[in-house]
């Protein structure tokens, strides 16, 4: 049985972490990224196999499972793909809210749809890993849109845990502001940065290798009584006030 994690989103930030973390439980990777020079570099530094192609192109769903798996069980998948497209809603267009909707929710879907057969072939438990974003629970201005799409997100797990239990788990990850290429415009400022920062108990900014351990974790046999969580990898913000 194949002990491989697909990992999408895998020449971003957290997917990369997420695939170096995967490797260090000893199981193989198969990395999916639009950046295939990223992603190339990074399939060749920890030995994975990688299918380079865009969430929003039908096929690459299909080629990459199939890669993936080469015909047979999947241990697991991991949707590190998302959007940080911050604006008040009179300035949203229907197109912002389709994007961001195809990119994070349906995305997912239509991955773990193609996976599907694969992950049910799994010895043991298969582990599916979503992600969301703190602001799902907590309501921030100017995140209509990306908020809507990732509250789907945790939608799609509470619903995929139940119906695809016992050989299949889904899970999802919430986490806060993250210094990754995606959030580089808010994270690149420092004055802005700081500011963000401190309005987490643990002030400061996450790191993917912050967020990435969990995702293996949950990916793997060790999460196997472990379905249907949205966990807050967040500094604190979404249930702890400091001040005030």
């Amino acid at each position: 049985m194949s002990d491989t994690i697909l990992i999408y989103g895998g020449s971003g930030g957290i997917g990369a972490a997420v695939a170096r973390a995967v490797k260090t439980r000893g199981l193989s990777v198969h990395l999916v990224g639009r950046d295939a020079v990223r992603l190339e570099a990074l399939a060749r530094e920890i030995g994975a196999g990688f299918t380079a192609g865009d969430v929003t192109e039908g096929d690459v769903f299909a080629a990459a499972t199939q890669a993936a798996s080469q015909g047979g069980a999947l241990k697991g998948l991991v949707y590190a793909v998302g959007t940080i497209n911050l604006k008040p809603v009179a300035r949203l267009a229907e197109a912002d809210f389709l994007k961001d909707f195809s990119i994070n929710a349906l995305g997912a879907v239509k991955a773990i749809q193609a996976a599907l057969p694969h992950l049910k072939q799994a010895e043991g438990t298969a582990g599916v890993v979503l992600f969301s974003t703190v602001a799902v629970a907590q309501g921030f201005a100017a995140h209509a849109s990306v908020a809507m799409a990732k509250g789907a997100i945790e939608g799609l797990t509470l619903s995929l845990a139940a119906e695809l239990a016992p050989r299949i788990r889904v899970n999802c990850i919430a986490p806060s502001l993250t210094r990754t290429p995606l959030a580089a415009a808010l994270t690149g400022n420092e004055a802005m940065a700081k500011a963000i920062a401190d309005l987490h108990p643990l002030q400061r900014l996450g790191e993917p290798e912050d967020i990435a351990p969990l995702a293996a974790l949950l990916a793997s046999d060790d999460a196997s009584w472990i379905t249907g969580q949205i966990i807050g990898v967040d500094g604190g913000r979404s249930s702890l006030r400091t001040k005030g």
